[in-house]
């Protein structure tokens, strides 16, 4: 390893921490020399290279994507009064590659010091690649492997790592490919509660967008199938951006002390990922393309769209969900004009019709974890 005297003081304490010395000594079924190589190995994987100065400067070489997307944030005076006594963990849902790049540039945006990202491996090829291992100092995830050595350093890791930084992880593991909010992962919370830090918090947040730029990638798919180079999803995404334009909103809650939850048992682990997930389902700004695409049938006359859309609102309404607007003609109105605009829905004088089903479809999950649960989906 090349000398890097913060790293190594991790490092060192890693190999220190009472569930990586059982690992060294055969609590998994190795140990000696190939076990303190292989945690050594993953350590340096881990690496974090944070770089703030030139993390200041990140928006301007992004400029071309960024000027797309209009950033709006909302209740970043709690982030402020959080990062001003405590150490944060902020927890976020998943919706787009750029969840990346907006969530700290809100951050930023506010002057607000910047946490460390885990992202997913598959992003760290490419320039992309490079952002997050000279930049943002993103921790690159190995997400679904079983490997016990793995698991043991990574929790490890983000404990000694929550001694000096911030944190920012997606509580869904990668991006949604079906719109709806997805199962919460307990890893990185778990790996968090076992810091034990007594100033740390948890900080939900959400991010919402108009329109996600990879919405015909994701809904064609619908079910991540595999791990695909992200130069080629990075491709995909550029053809899909001629044209593109949208508002992200990113929403931030109230933080969550968790001090009450046992890191070492799993219910606890599982009850407070839960809490997390469905606090953010709330928290997210429910725009009216999410609330026009639930509405919408293959076809259907302005008056029915509106009929059906205000009866949306009231149930999205008792729900507590955030809405961008409560009047029903408006939610029409912006969310035919970007559906228009982006070929998803043919408006033909006052009657509505569906081009790209799946595409709507995938817009039409996002509020679903608010809504009744049909009878028939109870179980």
């Amino acid at each position: 390893m090349r000398r890097d005297p913060q790293f190594d003081d991790i490092a060192r304490a890693v190999l220190s921490r009472e569930e990586v010395v059982a690992y060294l000594n055969g609590s998994h079924g190795e140990s000696g020399p190939r076990a303190q190589e292989r945690i050594e190995e993953y350590l340096e994987e881990l690496r974090t290279r944070q770089r703030y100065p030139i993390y200041r400067a990140l928006k301007h070489p992004l400029y071309p994507i960024l000027r797309k997307i209009t950033r709006i944030t909302e209740n970043e005076a709690i982030v402020r009064q959080s990062t001003a006594h405590s150490r944060v963990v902020y927890v976020s849902n998943h919706r787009s590659h750029i969840d990346y790049l907006i969530e700290p540039l809100v951050l930023e945006d506010n002057e607000i010091r910047p946490p460390v990202i885990a992202a997913g491996i598959n992003l760290f090829g490419g320039p992309l690649g490079l952002i997050h291992r000279h930049v943002t100092g993103a921790i690159p995830i190995r997400r679904n492997t079983k490997d016990p050595a793995y698991l043991i350093t990574l929790k490890a890791y983000v404990a000694e790592i929550l001694g000096r930084h911030d944190l920012m992880f997606y509580i869904e593991g990668g991006r949604s490919y079906s719109g709806e909010m997805k199962s919460p992962k307990t890893g990185l919370i778990h790996a968090a509660l076992q810091a034990e830090r007594p100033d740390l918090v948890f900080l939900p947040c959400a991010v919402s967008y108009d329109l996600v730029l990879e919405d015909f990638i994701l809904s064609r798919q619908k079910v991540k199938r595999g791990q695909r180079p992200f130069t080629r999803e990075l491709a995909e995404m550029v053809r899909y951006a001629m044209g593109y334009r949208s508002r992200t909103f990113v929403t931030f809650g109230t933080p969550i002390d968790p001090r009450e939850y046992d890191p070492h048992a799993r219910r606890d682990v599982l009850e407070l990922a839960h809490r997390l997930r469905d606090t953010i389902g709330r928290l997210m700004k429910i725009l009216p393309t999410h609330i026009v695409a639930h509405a919408m049938r293959r076809s259907l006359r302005r008056s029915e769209l509106e009929s059906r859309v205000s009866t949306l609102l009231e149930l999205l309404s008792a729900a507590g969900a955030n809405l961008a607007t409560t009047d029903p003609r408006a939610v029409v109105d912006d969310a035919a004009r970007r559906f228009g605009q982006r070929g998803i829905v043919v408006i033909d004088g006052d009657r509505y019709r569906v081009r790209e089903r799946s595409v709507l479809r995938y817009y039409a999950r996002t509020i679903e974890h608010l809504l009744p649960v049909p009878p028939g989906k109870a179980h």
